[in-house]
Parts: C-alpha cells; structure tokens; sequence
C-alpha cells in the first residue's frame, strides 16, 4: 500500500512539474488561438493567410484547443478523479475527445490547404501526427461509450502523449540549439535534424508508452 502510494506521489509530483513546464507554450498557443476573436493584429502572423479563411479557422482551432487538451487530459487519467468526481470524468472526457478530433483535423485541413514550412516531409510527418490524434480521440471515446474501459485507457494515454506533441517539437529544438548551436538544422526545415524531428516528437513516446503497455499486459498473464 505505501509502496502504490509513493509511486501515486512521484507520478502526480512529475507530471505537475510536466505541465508547469509546458504552461508558456500552453498561454502561447492559447493566446495565438484566440487572438482573431480579441482583435489581434494578424498582419505579421505567420500563421494567418489572407482570403484563406477555412485554414485560418483551422489553425487558430488547433491552437486553442490543442493548449485545452494540454491542461485538462493529464486530470482525466487520474484514477482519483474518475472515482471521486466520476460525472465530471465523463462529460469532460467527452469534450476533450470532441476538442482532440478539432485539433487534429484542424491541423490536418490547414496543411492540405497551405502546407507547412518544411515541404513534403513536414507535411506528411505532421499528417500522420494529426491522423493519430483523430483515431486516438475516437478510439477513447468509442471504448468509453461500449464501457471497455481498460481500452478506454489505453486510448486516453496514447492521447494524453499526443497531446504534448507540440510543446516537445520545441523542446528538442531549444535543447539541439542549445547543445549544437543548430547543426544539420535549415531556416527551411530541411536538414537532417529537422527531417527527422517531423516524426521524432511524437513517434518515440508513442512506442515507449506502447511498450509500457505491453509489459503491463504481460504481467497480468
């Protein structure tokens, strides 16, 4: 029992300190969202494309509610609330899946409508980004609504890691700018370093939950 307790303590002491490190980018990114709807002048917004109105729908969504999700999925996998608040687990749950599917196809239309930065390979590594977390917002949501809730989980959590997806991008930047100075990395996004950050700020957590997962399953055989 104080053995499940102290790792109950070290995972919520670590995910607290996650999330306080995250918390400029969240305010960015919710800030960046909703900026149009305050007033915010776009002329300088890189974002922004002129009488592209659906894909600047699209983006500002995706930012907005993709900070949302930051903040509110890390509450929803904890078993304390589920078990104490277990209506607020399930509404809030569904509004995260909702905000999930926006934030993934809003990311999704405004690269088939504008494309990023970095040409054919940021578009397809942040694609399949953007697919996973479609499916995994769906997926949570379908598992919870037939009540497979050991699948539900799984869903969530592959969401929650999604989810930090954005604000990892940058901290691999920070960290290769810092340690290298920007080696094998292009104001175009298409060095070596950038190549393979289209895909490595989400796949390698992916399969180390997923290997989590499987040991899991393996021990309960």
């Amino acid at each position: 029992m104080a053995t499940t307790r102290r790792r109950t303590l070290s995972l919520w002491i670590g995910w607290g300190l996650l999330i306080l490190l995250a918390l400029p980018f969240v305010h960015w990114s919710l800030t960046s969202g909703v900026g149009p709807l305050t007033g915010a002048d776009l002329a300088d917004n890189r974002f922004y494309t002129p009488q592209l109105t659906l894909a600047n729908l699209a983006i500002f969504s995706h930012m907005a509610l993709g900070a949302g999700l930051m903040l509110f999925i890390p509450l929803q996998v904890w078993p304390g609330l589920r078990q104490r608040w277990p209506g607020y687990h399930r509404w809030m749950g569904r509004v995260l899946c909702l905000a999930g599917v926006i934030v993934g196809l809003g990311g999704l239309t405004y690269i088939a409508m504008r494309g990023t930065i970095g040409g054919v390979w940021m578009n397809a590594g942040f694609a399949l980004y953007g697919a996973l977390v479609v499916i995994c917002a769906g997926q949570a949501l379908r598992h919870a609504r037939y009540k497979a809730f050991a699948i539900h989980r799984q869903w969530a959590l592959r969401l929650l890691v999604l989810s930090f997806g954005s604000w990892l991008y940058r901290v691999h930047y920070g960290l290769w700018y810092l340690a290298t100075g920007g080696v094998a990395s292009t104001p175009d996004f298409d060095g070596a370093f950038d190549l393979v950050q289209n895909f490595a700020f989400y796949l390698p957590y992916l399969l180390a939950l997923e290997l989590e997962l499987w040991m899991r399953r393996a021990q309960s055989v």
